[in-house]
């Protein structure tokens, strides 16, 4: 289940670092993105949650401002606006609801934490 409720949020990850790409930055800024979608992968789901809902909230209002800045410039040229800012606007929706799904809740974090206390139990 815990795979399925990060599966969003590297998608999200996917999609901030090919902006950072289009936007010129060298590929040494995205190392640190790639390592958090294999650390979600690779380290126990608890670990990872908090962390990575953080910046997925911050990269929604990146993708935000990303937004508001295209939709000035093509206002600006006298282009074409809506379906821009459409995409964009729902590229922010989605990297905001996946950054919601991996938030740690308190039924979750109860729930593991009795998880680990009867493994605890088992080994002791």
């Amino acid at each position: 289940m815990a795979f399925l409720r990060v599966l969003p949020a590297q998608l999200s990850l996917l999609l901030l670092a090919a902006l950072f790409m289009r936007l010129g930055f060298p590929l040494i800024m995205i190392v640190p993105l790639l390592l958090m979608l294999m650390a979600a992968l690779l380290v126990t789901w608890s670990q990872v949650r908090a962390v990575m809902a953080a910046v997925l909230g911050l990269a929604s209002l990146v993708w935000g401002c990303m937004t508001w800045l295209r939709v000035q410039e093509r206002l600006a040229y006298g282009e074409p606006w809506s379906r821009l800012a459409g995409i964009l606007a729902a590229v922010a929706l989605f990297t905001a609801w996946s950054g919601w799904l991996v938030w740690p809740r308190r039924a979750q974090s109860r729930r593991e934490g009795e998880t680990t206390n009867r493994m605890e139990g088992l080994k002791g």
